[in-house]
């Protein structure tokens, strides 16, 4: 008689627990156990418990090496989805055998899960592990298809029992609806119908609407919703938000018209991967020495500061031609500008001259600081208004979450649970399949925000996103890189650059600890079958099979493995919290970020007034409107987990385990070395701290 020791975790979240039965047969080398209900006398599997149970065998089992989990009806009782985190088992030696989890068991059905240590297919030898990872990635990909979102941007996920619309129509409510107060249509089956292990929680998702509700209606009770008219004073714009203040918000509705803090921005705004050392003018931006020389210092020229490597150029051409929509009956409008900064012997990053277009002309002045006070701050909100969509659309929505989504599903598809590849990026996955799902309900879908209040409507808002990725390369993702080739790698206070490459080099680390362990020569990256179809799935699926992108198509050495997982962990941490985490302190004051512009941009000087400024500026209501969900995108949903923090168990073996607690102390010491730094800043940088970054993309 043998005798094994159960532990059977439940997930702690709220509705985790069932009351159906549950059984258990444990498979091992050497045998297999009858199927035996675990059952004691009162509530099992209960939220958050973590239950104990004896099964005893004729006879020992050798090595643990596969268990099934049963879940079905408990008598009368309905059905109730359970969530299971683990299965331990103790075996008569004394070794323990862990069996992770952490899915949901919706209806009446066998879950089987294998023991924890990870393996790829060349370290699977028995018929029955090979078989089961065939199966598990068999099953998954009947389930998990792609879809087309949008031509000309990544896939993503398509299950059965979820077929958005072609059209919205408001008439047919099990298809949409609207958040009371919020004149935003809804798409809620994009929501409703996603597979439980891809959502967020009940409750997370309540709450997520919870934020947006009140809000919602507390702007409708106060007639912001209604108002169509413009801003009557810019100081009325800070009452949007009279709770909701930081440091930062503070900071940029006091500065925000000034050039040190407009340059400022580049660096370490929430879209600080633009910025570009300019070597030479080029020929659609003819600024001369005589414009910009009162501006550069006394003792120097144009010339010369470009050769010191001083001039820098922000350039919005992705932008240019796209359509405008109409808003609340007013024809919007739209351009591409470029901007010229200089950095100074101050240490500042100043604009010095700013063209609204990319095509030079007597119609296309080139404004100057020396410019009158409207012009010079209209020239300067027209490039913010640029920034809005080059952060929105390019460096927020399609750098990190559609990609990182396409990332997602690509792991999903083809990697077993087994895979150490997999251990090693499922924390990174977490909810960003349903953040996506949510913005596409709420954010880019007909209807939805971006086609009731930005400039651009829908079509103009996805013509970006498709730009920008026909132009995404690899060797750009590679962030080392990115730096040199902007020629930023020297820029004195970019605190951005710093921080991001003091968590760049603490990730890779970690990869490279965890990859060289599970693989031990080039043959077996090459070797591995998993790894090399979920390297092409990413190619065809978030590429699109664009050769020029550089992105692999298959590793082949054992560096091109830790560059590729570096570049998917970080895009789905660091990089999304770097533009996402400061969205509302950037935004909230909107002349900072306008989503839209009312007028045309000027065409000759001395032309702007206040009131012509005011004009040109988003009305109340589309204001309120991109406010009240950049706020609610901005707010980390419940049961944050930091970088790092990794509390399902997916590797047992010591080496890894030991690798992910130098990782906490490596970041630890890098969050320690940012906060030192902050307090004699009188803009704290704190976006890429360790501790505030999220493991995955969850908001």
């Amino acid at each position: 008689m043998a005798t094994y020791k159960v532990k059977v975790a439940t997930g702690t979240e709220a509705l985790s627990g069932t009351t159906d039965s549950i059984s258990l047969t444990i498979v091992g080398t050497q045998g297999e156990s009858h199927k035996q209900l675990l059952n004691h006398f009162g509530r099992d599997f209960a939220t958050g418990a973590v239950d104990e149970y004896t099964v005893r065998c004729q006879q020992d089992l050798g090595e643990l090496i596969i268990i099934r989990l049963y879940k079905e009806r408990y008598i009368f009782f309905p059905k109730k989805s359970w969530f299971c985190n683990y299965v331990q088992i103790c075996a008569p030696g004394g070794r323990i055998y862990h069996f992770p989890a952490y899915q949901w068991l919706d209806g009446y059905e066998t879950l089987v899960l294998r023991e924890a240590t990870g393996k790829t297919t060349a370290d699977d030898t028995l018929p029955i592990l090979l078989e089961h990872r065939k199966e598990e990635l068999r099953a998954k990909q009947d389930f998990y298809h792609w879809r087309v979102f949008v031509p000309g941007l990544p896939n993503y996920v398509d299950i059965p029992s979820y077929r958005p619309p072609v059209r919205q129509n408001p008439n047919r409510p099990e298809w949409n609806g609207y958040i009371p107060g919020f004149p935003i249509l809804i798409n809620f089956k994009a929501i409703r119908f996603l597979n439980l292990n891809l959502r967020y929680s009940f409750i997370k998702t309540a709450s997520f609407f919870f934020r947006l509700g009140p809000m919602a209606v507390a702007f409708k009770f106060r007639g912001l919703l209604d108002c169509k008219q413009s801003w009557k004073r810019l100081k009325d714009i800070k009452k949007i938000f009279p709770a909701q203040k930081s440091i930062i918000s503070e900071y940029v509705a006091e500065h925000w018209a000034e050039d040190s803090f407009f340059g400022y921005q580049y660096l370490n705004g929430i879209n600080p991967g633009l910025l570009c050392r300019c070597p030479r003018i080029p020929d659609k931006f003819p600024v001369t020495d005589d414009m910009v020389a009162p501006f550069l210092g006394e003792g120097t020229c144009l010339q010369t500061e470009l050769e010191k490597g001083n001039i820098y150029l922000a350039d919005y051409r992705i932008l240019e031609g796209i359509p405008t929509i109409e808003l609340n009956g007013r024809k919007q409008h739209h351009c591409a500008p470029l901007c010229l900064l200089h950095f100074g012997p101050e240490g500042k990053l100043m604009p010095i001259a700013i063209q609204l277009s990319q095509t030079p002309g007597p119609n296309c002045p080139i404004f100057l600081p020396s410019d009158s006070e409207w012009d010079w701050l209209l020239a300067k909100t027209w490039v913010r208004y640029a920034e809005f969509y080059s952060h929105e659309a390019i460096s927020h929505l399609l750098e990190t979450h559609l990609i990182a989504e396409a990332f997602s599903l690509a792991m999903l598809r083809q990697l077993p649970m087994c895979h150490p590849l997999y251990k090693l990026l499922i924390p990174h996955t977490r909810f960003t399949i349903q953040i996506n799902s949510i913005g596409r309900a709420v954010l880019i879908n007909e209807g939805g925000i971006s086609a009731r209040s930005m400039s651009l409507g829908l079509p103009g808002f996805a013509e970006v996103m498709v730009r920008a990725l026909s132009e995404i390369t690899y060797d750009n993702l590679y962030l080392p890189n990115d730096f040199v080739k902007r020629g930023v790698q020297d820029l004195p206070g970019y605190y951005y650059r710093d921080d991001s490459l003091a968590v760049w080099d603490a990730l890779e680390r970690y990869v490279t600890e965890i990859i060289t362990y599970y693989y031990p020569c080039d043959a077996a990256v090459e070797g591995d079958p998993e790894l090399q179809s979920w390297v092409q799935e990413i190619f065809k699926e978030c590429l699109l099979g664009r050769e020029s992108s550089g992105f692999p198509t298959c590793l082949r050495t054992v560096p091109e493995l830790i560059r590729y997982v570096t570049i998917v962990i970080y895009t789905c941490s660091a990089k999304h919290a770097a533009v996402n985490m400061g969205q509302l302190e950037y935004t909230s004051w909107m002349p900072n970020f306008p989503s839209s512009m009312r007028n045309p941009p000027v065409q000759a000087k001395g032309l702007t007034t206040l009131e012509t400024f005011m004009d040109t500026l988003p009305d109340v209501k589309t204001t309120c409107i991109v406010l009240l969900v950049l706020w609610t995108l901005s707010r980390e949903p419940d049961e944050k987990r930091p970088l790092g923090h990794f509390p399902d168990i997916h590797f047992v073996e010591e080496v890894p385990r030991r690798s992910i607690e130098t990782l906490r102390q490596r970041l630890a010491q890098i969050s320690h070395d940012i906060r030192q730094r902050n307090k004699s800043l009188p803009i704290p940088y704190y976006y890429l701290d360790p501790v505030l970054i999220e493991n995955s993309i969850s908001i």
